[in-house]
């Protein structure tokens, strides 16, 4: 381990283990819990997991945001990252160090040979042990007072299930990783569900949830918090309300402000992290002052995340067709925009087809795009998708007749060729991987200058 002196090294060395199964995944939390059993990992504190296909990143969020307004030390793993691998552990709302994760990598990398049998861990897999690790050395040393985790695919053999969730959390449910977890919701849901345990409260914030999650949750004992029965939320353009059924102690949160992250699909999120922390208030007790302020303190990159400038820039990792339905929702709820551009790559095994259905009447320019992952369908084959979609709809008042696509290498190039073509009045959208949000991020963020503010007159 002596050549092993950088994240870099280390990430690069996860990357060399060549698990074998599908996609390289080897499907199982054996390995990872004989790991996890050999260096003694556990964690003390409080453990909320969040399991869905889309709202994870937004959930975990207010979790962390309300909880630090609450004066609690939080520790929140996430996955994928944006631009640096260091993003998937915040402690205390700060990104690790990444000189601060080595230790950990020195550890699981100990553990996973020792005993006499040399143990293969996934990139996934080995990284995850780091960043618990790296959390119970922080509640060792008193810096953490809660963990939240979210799943990074799947739930019952995700390699974050090896701890047991103090409450789980099971948000919005759609068609996504089908290859891996199941051909349907209630499949799927089933996998989700996995990360549920006896006796401790889940919430289903998913308001039409498959029937096997809610059968799951009965069927071990789980204490159910289902959206619609065991709480409700309703808002005006003003503000919003919660309450919690008196069966599940009636609590009630009148006259909030809608959260910072921006999007109606997060009030849908919002409700379910206060029916978490409502379970879990004996543990956690918060103020209705550090709801309010986390709430309007939340922020997570890549979210519709809207960049000031000319033209507008939206970002957004939707890269499924229901995440592509809540953007498309989202953009149409804009102000007016004459025209709007579409930075856009993602993986192959995505469902391209409903996606373009569902955005392609607000899109006038696309912007096709490689991405540096040999997962990821090329610039030439998403065009060659959004032809064929385009070729079963005829143009009409919904959608723009001239639509015109060009492909660029990465992202970068792409929104840079946006930038050049857009007028100040314009928007231009990017969005259908964490690797395309995470190119166009790669710099910073971008600062978009209309163009008559920096030509010559």
């Amino acid at each position: 381990m002596s050549e092993l002196n950088t994240l870099q090294d280390w990430l690069a060395h996860c990357e060399r283990l060549h698990p074998k199964g599908v996609d390289g995944i080897t499907l199982g939390l054996e390995r990872v819990r004989t790991v996890a059993r050999r260096m003694s990992l556990k964690l003390d504190c409080p453990v909320i997991t969040v399991a869905g296909t889309n709202g994870k990143g937004s959930t975990c969020a207010m979790l962390e945001a309300i909880l630090g307004q609450a004066g609690y030390r939080t520790g929140v793993y996430t996955s994928p990252h944006l631009v640096h691998f260091e993003e998937r552990l915040r402690l205390g709302g700060e990104i690790a160090r990444a000189e601060a994760l080595l230790p950990g990598f020195a550890r699981v990398e100990r553990a996973r040979m020792g005993e006499g049998a040399e143990i293969t861990l996934s990139y996934f897999e080995f990284t995850t042990l780091v960043i618990l690790d790296c959390m119970a050395q922080a509640h060792a040393d008193g810096r953490l007072d809660v963990a939240i985790l979210e799943v990074g695919l799947g739930g019952r053999l995700d390699a974050v299930n090896i701890l047991d969730a103090d409450c789980a959390v099971i948000t919005s449910i759609d068609l996504d990783h089908m290859e891996l977890l199941g051909p349907d919701r209630e499949s799927i849901g089933r996998e989700k569900a996995g990360i549920m345990r006896g006796g401790r409260p889940v919430v289903v914030s998913d308001p039409m949830p498959p029937q096997s999650v809610i059968d799951h949750a009965r069927a071990i004992g789980a204490e159910l918090w289902c959206s619609g029965s065991d709480f409700h939320y309703a808002g005006d353009k003003q503000q919003w309300n919660w309450a919690s059924s008196a069966a599940k102690g009636g609590r009630r949160y009148s006259g909030l402000a809608y959260p910072a992250l921006r999007g109606a699909n997060q009030l849908v999120n919002a409700a379910g992290v206060l029916a978490a922390l409502t379970a879990l208030r004996d543990r956690l007790p918060v103020t209705a002052q550090a709801v309010r302020n986390g709430l309007a303190l939340a922020a997570l990159p890549g979210r519709f995340q809207i960049i000031p400038g000319q033209p507008t820039l939206v970002l957004d990792v939707a890269h499924n067709p229901h995440a592509v339905a809540a953007l498309t929702a989202n953009l149409d709820a804009m102000a007016y925009f004459p025209r709007t551009h579409a930075v856009f790559g993602a993986m192959a095994d995505k469902d391209l087809a409903p996606m373009f259905a569902r955005i392609m009447p607000l899109v006038d320019h696309w912007y096709f795009t490689d991405l540096p992952t040999p997962r990821a369908a090329t610039a030439a084959q998403l065009q060659a998708g959004w032809q064929a979609v385009k070729a079963t709809r005829p143009a009409g008042p919904a959608w723009p007749a001239q639509a015109v696509a060009t492909l660029h290498a990465d992202p970068l190039q792409a929104l840079h060729a946006a930038m050049a073509a857009a007028d100040p009045a314009d928007r231009i959208v990017v969005f259908g991987s964490f690797h395309t949000v995470g190119g166009v991020l790669r710099d910073g963020v971008p600062r978009l200058p209309a163009r008559h503010l920096t030509s010559a007159p």
